[in-house]
């Protein structure tokens, strides 16, 4: 029965070395290495947030990771040093020559702050700045809301024009 106890507690020490460590990884290729840890079976974490990237013909929406070249997994410290074996890591994160374990809490930090970014919307009377086309850099003010454009005042011009809602960006007024 002694041996028993041992053993559970054994266990338990086991289960509270799991820890969220970082990682960092090759130029542009968090996604990958995300995918590849989970084919090992290894919980990770890539926060991503969606983000408008403007070219000079179109403006697209992407998925991008919040950190560039970093992932999170959450894992034995013993384990790490396999990691390294994956194609895309680089090295992990130390910090006082330890790897540098990441608390939960701010795990779940980042998760709510992505949720509440995701979850940001316009609203009728903000500004916004139309970012391509040939009304480029002109601002104007959200009238109507539709399911996929915007009816926009533009002051300057006196006009109301109707815009796709992935046209635009909020103007940020500095106070």
């Amino acid at each position: 029965m002694y041996y028993l106890c041992i053993n559970k507690s054994m266990n338990m020490e086991k289960k509270q070395l799991n820890h969220w460590y970082a990682l960092y990884t090759s130029p542009r290729a968090e996604k990958q290495v995300e995918e590849r840890l989970k084919k090992k079976g290894i919980t990770c974490y890539l926060p991503i947030h969606r983000a408008r990237r403007v070219w000079s013909d179109r403006v697209k929406i992407v998925d991008m990771p919040l950190f560039n070249s970093y992932i999170f997994v959450h894992c034995a410290e013993n384990e790490l040093r396999d990691l390294l074996k994956v194609y895309g890591v680089v090295r992990i994160v130390y910090y006082d020559g330890k790897p540098a374990i990441v608390r939960p809490k701010e795990i779940e930090a980042v998760r709510e702050f992505l949720e509440l970014a995701e979850n940001q919307t316009l609203c009728v009377g903000e500004e916004v700045e139309i970012l391509t086309g040939a009304m480029k850099s002109v601002s104007g003010k959200i009238k109507k809301i539709k399911k996929n454009y915007l009816v926009l005042f533009l002051e300057q011009l006196g006009a109301i024009v109707m815009v796709k809602i992935e046209e635009v960006a909020k103007v940020k007024r500095l106070k």
